[in-house]
């Protein structure tokens, strides 16, 4: 009995379980400029959150009040976007793990499938999962950076 389920493996059979890796990989490269959108952005959430307390001492009561309120907001989107780079993360892991058990059930003849399968599915569910909450983020961002009327009105006249 051969002790090992490679031996014998041909440069046609890796070739073949390459070309299997091929189309996740590409979902990988797509996940990873998502991360990069919700990294920059995270930054610019920091960057403001920063700015704002650092300046904060400075500001007058009303100034002050409207600065808190919006640090509570930068705080929110910052945990946010860090959930959604956390799920889009692990979904860029489980398609490793998808690449990784097709090469090694393609090279040793495995029934993998329904593993494959299994691990597509939670990649997916976890890619919907950052999308739907970086969604959720950009719709709090949307609603609290508002120009104030008071602030059109007097541009206005």
């Amino acid at each position: 009995m051969d002790p090992s389920p490679f031996t014998g493996v041909q440069i046609a059979d890796i070739g073949h379980a390459v070309q299997l890796a091929i189309a996740p990989v590409f979902l990988i490269a797509g996940i990873g400029a998502l991360l990069n959108v919700m990294a920059n952005r995270l930054g610019r959430v920091v960057d403001r959150a920063r700015a704002l307390e650092r300046d904060i001492n400075g500001y007058d009561e009303t100034m002050r009040s409207r600065a808190m309120a919006e640090l509570v907001v930068l705080d929110r989107r910052m945990v946010l976007v860090h959930w959604a780079i956390y799920a889009c993360v692990a979904s860029a892991l489980a398609i490793c793990l998808v690449i990784g058990v097709l090469f090694v059930g393609d090279l040793a003849d495995a029934a993998v499938g329904t593993i494959v399968a299994v691990l597509f599915i939670a990649a997916m569910a976890l890619i919907v999962t950052g999308l739907i909450i970086f969604l959720v983020e950009t719709g709090i961002a949307t609603r609290s950076v508002r120009v104030r009327q008071e602030v059109l009105k007097h541009k206005a006249e």
